[in-house]
This record gives structure tokens, sequence and C-alpha cells, in this order.
């Protein structure tokens, strides 16, 4: 045998082709992509405290700006150049969040999907601070007088992907690459 032809004790490193992106990636660009096109359309129909009922009694599309951090967390404090101190830890947080979805197997796919979601939405609200100094929020569930916090696509791919990823933690992402594979 010779040198040329010898294998190599090194991993095989292959690049990356069109069809082979990660599928987090595109994942993430359309949470991102949706959340925005509806703020969108949602910013010029309400104004700021409007309501619309969708389903009398449960449900309105009802406009709120969080100045705050999720579920309007710090929305009541105010201090010097807020926006702009959740807008570096939101950004922080988002490149910690990339670095970590690189390193995760690519057979954990709930944990994959959860954190793209969740990059997803965070992206899309940290637009809204950094554009406006503020998150639009608009659906509005509500029973009697009591209401869930108002949130927006964003807030629900966030939520939607922490579920994913707790799920993937409990085992169930092991049932999920069984089922796939069959």
């Amino acid at each position: 045998m010779t040198a040329a032809s010898k294998p190599s004790a090194e991993p095989r490193r292959h690049s990356v082709t069109t069809r082979e992106r990660p599928l987090p990636l595109w994942i993430a660009s359309a949470v991102l992509l949706l959340d925005q096109v509806v703020k969108m359309i949602v910013r010029p129909k309400l104004g700021l405290y409007e309501s619309v009922p969708v389903i009398p009694g449960f449900f309105s599309l009802t406009r709120i700006h969080n100045t705050g951090a999720a579920f309007g967390l710090l929305d009541a404090v105010d201090f010097p150049l807020k926006a702009v101190v959740l807008a570096l830890v939101q950004t922080t947080a988002l490149i910690g969040l990339a670095v970590y979805i690189s390193a995760i197997a690519r057979d954990q796919r709930l944990t994959r999907t959860g954190l793209a979601l969740v990059i997803g939405g965070a992206a899309g609200n940290l637009i809204d601070r950094v554009r406006f100094g503020y998150v639009l929020d608009f659906f509005d569930f509500y029973y009697r007088g009591w209401h869930f916090w108002a949130f927006n696509v964003a807030d629900a791919a966030i939520s939607v992907g922490v579920a994913l990823m707790v799920l993937e933690m409990l085992g169930m992402g092991r049932y999920y690459r069984v089922s796939r594979t069959v």
C-alpha cells in the first residue's frame, strides 16, 4: 500500500452541502420571519392597549409594549439605558445558544429543534427591542378577570422550544429517534 492510498487515522470531515444545511437554521429563520411579518401587520392595525375580541370572553388581539424581559419582568422598572442593557443581555444569550446548538449531536432532534425555535424567537424579540425600545405583544388570552401575559409569535416559539428541550431531557427524544428510523 502506498502512502497516498493508506487510510487516514483522522476522522473524515465533509463539507456541508446545501442539501445538508442544518434544519435548525431554517427553523430559526422561519420563526424570525413569521414573527416580524405578523408584527408588521399588527403594528398599524392596533393602537397601544387597543383590543379586538377574536373569541369573546377568551381571546383578543390587544397591543401591549413590553419594555421588560420575558413575561413582563422588569416592565415596571425604569433605569437608564434599560433597552440597551436588555438588548445586550439578549444578544449575549443568543450567541451562547448559537454556540451551544452547534455542539449538540445531530440525533438530539428535539433539543436541536427546540433551540432553533428559541433562537428564532429571541432574535425576533431582539429586533423589536433594538428598533423600538420595546417588544410588541398582542395575543391576549383571558378568562373572566384573569389574563395570561400577552405574548407574540416569538414568545410562542420560545415556549414550544423550551418544552421540546424538556421532553428530550425526560427521555422522549429516544422515542422520536426510534419512530423516525422505522
